[in-house]
């Protein structure tokens, strides 16, 4: 099964072409078929893309063209300046090289015809490609090996070093390089408010005088936050913590590792900002980051869900929790239990999750489901699909690309749209910023807004 690109990935591809765009998948033959009518009917006219070829030995290669594919009449090359080949991973290790065009060959940038898929090269194909129909054989499809480049400039890099020796591919991906969603609009996409110092104060002052239902005996509402390793959940919690303290903190720890730092179940209190030693209502809890092979395990979930988890419980991948397990909590109350679920998602890794992934979020979301427990979604990075919303977020309800990703993630994860909330953390910033802090008090609001839902109702 091919591994999809990593975020890393994408944005040295991004770099790449020269712009922080976003990459909508028109094709792939593991869910499409290895058919050039199929990618001809799929691909053609959409302007700029970028093919990505994931082989059998952990090598991911393709090309990008700015011009558009088309299948009608016969052969012809495309005139492209601006296209290249890459290579982004070697032997199932990230790296990073751009192949371009020669000044003399940009006539024959690729070759457009209706029985050709994706050629980059025109009679002199640089990478494998396919012609007509190509049957795949336990996942794998063999596609047609291409020639040492007389048309890019691969230096130093032959044929065999581009594709690590096989034409046996498990995918092949063509994106659309979308170039023009991430400007901003005269019209918001969802009710947005003025991201001014009045709106800050009575966002903070809504969340420090929220009290959970008091009949209940429900003295802080519980806050689940579920996620893939690297997706920003004690980002987030960081987020929180820094906004009421008035200053960046880092109480949960979080970075940019492959395995989860998280190991353990930890819920957070938040102090108020005059009142250091008083907590404010409702308590942010911290998991193990969700992966396809480990991670987050159902049972365990169910476990937390139900308050029978205690805090600081340290994750045992050799020995799953149970009730034999050390401060097994037996007969838990319900202000014990979760009252919300938080699944954080990384904004530039949608449209490339992984079908295993997708299952096992789904999975989970059966579990809360059957529990009646409302849930949402934290869509994180945006700044990372929209470059200008590294300065200003104020922004974020009027660019149609984020609208597009909160409009997807909604759709697969069977959710209303107003439950999908964009942020972005603090991540790389020294001081607290008004729109970074509007941006997440709002989700926070929508989240404890939904705890109350649940606690009115159990």
């Amino acid at each position: 099964m091919a591994v999809a690109l990593k975020p890393e990935e994408l944005q040295a591809l991004k770099q790449m072409i020269g712009g922080n765009f976003r990459f909508i998948l028109l094709y792939k033959i593991s869910r499409d078929g290895c058919n050039a009518w199929t990618f001809h009917t799929k691909c053609d006219s959409q302007g700029p893309t970028i093919t990505v070829i994931y082989n059998t030995k952990g090598t991911v290669y393709g090309g990008y063209t700015s011009q558009s594919w088309l299948g009608a009449g016969a052969e012809f090359g495309a005139y492209d300046e601006k296209a290249f080949l890459f290579q982004v991973r070697y032997d199932g290790k990230s790296v990073n090289k751009k192949f371009p065009i020669k000044a003399d060959r940009y006539a024959n940038a690729t070759a457009c015809q209706h029985s050709f898929g994706p050629v980059f090269g025109r009679g002199e194909p640089a990478m494998p490609f396919f012609t007509g129909k190509v049957n795949a054989s336990n996942g794998v499809f063999t596609l047609t090996g291409g020639k040492i480049s007389n048309v890019y400039d691969m230096k130093s890099t032959d044929i065999a070093a581009f594709t690590n020796n096989t034409v046996d591919v498990n995918d092949l991906e063509v994106y659309k390089v979308d170039e023009g969603v991430c400007h901003p609009t005269m019209y918001s996409w969802r009710d947005a408010p003025t991201f001014d110092d009045q709106c800050l104060q009575k966002l903070k002052k809504y969340v420090e005088e929220h009290i959970p239902l008091e009949k209940k005996g429900v003295e802080q509402v519980k806050v689940l936050l579920v996620g893939q390793v690297k997706a920003g959940k004690s980002s987030f919690i960081n987020t929180i913590v820094s906004i009421f303290k008035g200053e960046i903190s880092c109480q949960a720890i979080s970075g940019s590792k492959e395995k989860s730092l998280t190991t353990k179940f930890r819920s957070y209190e938040v102090m108020r900002e005059n009142k250091k030693d008083i907590p404010l209502n409702f308590k942010l809890c911290d998991t193990k980051g969700l992966e396809i092979d480990d991670g987050m395990d159902p049972v365990e979930f169910c476990y937390i869900l139900d308050g029978h988890m205690p805090d600081k419980y340290l994750f045992n991948s050799s020995m799953q929790f149970s009730a034999d397990s050390p401060g097994f909590v037996t007969n838990p109350t319900l202000k014990e239990k979760i009252h919300v679920v938080v699944f954080v998602m990384d904004a530039t890794t949608v449209d490339i999750l992984q079908p295993a992934m997708i299952d096992k979020i789904r999975n989970l979301q059966a579990k809360i489901n059957q529990k009646e427990i409302p849930h949402v979604v934290l869509l994180t990075q945006i700044d990372k699909i929209c470059e200008g919303l590294q300065w200003d977020v104020s922004m974020t309800f009027s660019i149609p690309a984020i609208d597009d990703i909160v409009k997807k993630v909604a759709d697969l994860m069977g959710l209303p749209h107003a439950h999908i909330l964009p942020i972005k953390n603090y991540e790389r910033e020294m001081h607290l910023r008004k729109d970074i802090s509007i941006l997440a008090l709002l989700a926070l609001k929508q989240i404890l807004n939904f705890a109350d839902d649940y606690l009115a109702k159990v």
